[in-house]
């Protein structure tokens, strides 16, 4: 059972936490985190790309030169692929992306990324965060004292207005909540930053 030191705003230890195995401690499956990923992408696709065909532009309703005769290659539109301005063969038309993954590979995927972030000493516990007013100043004083540098992704247990717009004009930083959180964003972020409560939460949602 991995045990971690939890810190407070100040970037003091005040104790530490017993984390459960099976979500923070198991062997992470590369394969796994790797096909979610790929759905969590395919997923974001908008699928608007689109390209007209022959039957779509407009022109070429004539045929421009007589079948024979001319000395030319026969041509019954100068809307074909092969002429400038032409309709477009077999380019991309509107699609949805979209598929779906099995729940528990879902789960599986966060639970081995969460592990590797511990393996790689990418997981910072505090015991609270909380701000009496929405002020940026005070995002940033806190991720000095706790050393943070680089991308930083805050998963908090429920909504904090406070918490969360004072971290959105810091580049590099991200808010989430635990029922929000995603592969992607977790790989994305090289540090994660939780609250006691947070780990309390990830814990009964994932055992």
């Amino acid at each position: 059972m991995p045990k971690i030191d939890v810190y407070n705003i100040e970037g003091k230890k005040v104790s530490d936490i017993d984390l459960k195995d099976e979500i923070f401690g198991i062997t992470p499956n590369e394969t796994v985190v790797h096909s979610v990923l790929v759905n969590y992408m395919a997923n974001q696709r908008q699928g608007t790309q689109s390209t007209k065909t022959r039957a779509e532009v407009s022109g070429g309703g004539r045929k421009p030169w007589r079948q024979k005769g001319t000395g030319r290659a026969r041509q019954g539109s100068i809307r074909a692929p092969q002429w400038i301005k032409g309709g477009i063969a077999l380019g991309p038309k509107p699609r949805c992306y979209k598929y779906r993954v099995n729940k528990k590979e879902k789960q599986l995927a966060v639970k081995s990324v969460l592990s590797s972030k511990i393996l790689d000493n990418q997981l910072v516990v505090l015991d609270k965060i909380d701000f009496n007013e929405i002020k940026t100043k005070q995002m940033v004083t806190a991720m000095k004292n706790l050393k943070l540098e680089g991308k930083t992704l805050f998963i908090l247990p429920e909504k904090n207005e406070n918490v969360q717009k004072s971290a959105r004009n810091i580049e590099g930083v991200k808010t989430t909540l635990v029922n929000t959180m995603n592969v992607y964003d977790l790989l994305k972020y090289n540090k994660l930053i939780i609250t006691v409560d947070t780990a309390k939460k990830i814990e009964e949602v994932y055992a």
